[in-house]
């Protein structure tokens, strides 16, 4: 990697739990029309597609840097990165790092298969939520043979930590709407850092939307998504991986009474990031997905550095 003759000024913090890899967060360039549940509309041909408008100019894209001890790195400055989109340098007009507000929305499911981790759910969203900032925004989507917002975007932790122990639990499992509901509320967030969690055993049974749209969908979003499955539900972790990996984000397999502990460490990682933001104008708007490409330019002097970022996304288009 190419280097730079000046030292950058950085500093690493303690990697809370080693077997998490450094994962990326999302990219901006979609805003849509939201609604409080999925709406998908028929268009000519019959096929339903999610009703999305795009109005965004910057395009976000959130890169994690480690050390090879896997210590998220920060105090790189705009200088120390070049982003490549489909293999043309963009120049980076926006760039944060370190603490920013982040946008979390909790997506648990409420079937009837996962009754029984009701007190572990509990307990995870409070985890989750004590290493916020007190910019941050929450929400909460739950889902069982439908999905219900539970609690909207909002400041405040005290609702969604009660609401979470006073909704309904049974039913099927509508698994696919309960994401593009959570990912439809984190459109009303101004902030740039978006990310849902969501806990599940991964079962999908009842949803309106199918895996195509699904994916459509999370092309075009600007949120991170984590996964925490139920070892319980192994046979299904294969569906929560894939959602996950759709925005380079990380879906993680634990027992049931191991997930506050799992949710606490995710929310730290979520915070160690740079974003960095380029022009959209210019930008072919094809509606097709576009590849990219992060290059680091390790300062002089430091060991070698890991980088991650997501590694493509959906152009809108006109």
């Amino acid at each position: 990697m190419e280097a730079i003759g000046s030292w950058v000024r950085f500093r690493t913090r303690p990697h809370l739990w080693r077997f998490l890899p450094a994962i990326l967060a999302a990219l901006v360039l979609a805003r849509s029309q939201v609604a409080t549940e999925p709406q998908p509309t028929k268009p000519a041909g019959g096929v339903a597609r999610p009703n999305l408008r795009v109005d965004s100019d910057l395009v976000l894209v959130p890169v994690t840097v480690v050390d090879q001890r896997n210590h998220p790195v920060t105090g790189l400055e705009k200088e120390n990165f070049r982003v490549f989109d489909e293999g043309a340098e963009r120049t980076i007009t926006a760039f944060a790092m370190e603490d920013q507000p982040v946008a979390l929305g909790l997506i648990f499911d409420h079937s009837g298969s996962v009754t029984g981790i009701r007190r572990s759910e509990a307990e995870t969203t409070r985890m989750f939520l004590k290493t916020s900032n007190p910019e941050d925004e929450y929400f909460l989507v739950v889902f069982a043979s439908r999905p219900e917002l539970a609690v909207p975007l909002t400041n405040g932790q005290e609702e969604v930590r009660y609401r979470i122990l006073t909704t309904k639990w049974g039913g099927s499992t509508a698994l696919f709407d309960g994401v593009i509901l959570g990912l439809n509320e984190l459109k009303k967030s101004k902030l740039s850092r978006k990310a849902l969690l969501v806990v599940s055993d991964g079962g999908e049974n009842n949803s309106r939307y199918n895996r195509h749209e699904l994916e459509e969908i999370v092309e075009e979003s600007d949120a991170l998504i984590y996964a925490i499955g139920f070892r319980s539900g192994q046979a299904n972790f294969p569906l929560l991986e894939w959602i996950a990996e759709l925005s380079s984000g990380l879906a993680i397999p634990v027992q049931a009474e191991s997930m506050p502990d799992i949710a606490a460490k995710v929310a730290l990682e979520l915070r160690n990031c740079y974003v960095l933001g380029f022009s959209a104008t210019g930008i072919l708007r094809d509606g097709k997905v576009h590849s990219l490409r992060v290059q680091l330019i390790t300062p002089h002097g430091m060991p070698p550095l890991k980088t991650s970022w997501r590694r493509s996304y959906r152009a809108p288009e006109n």
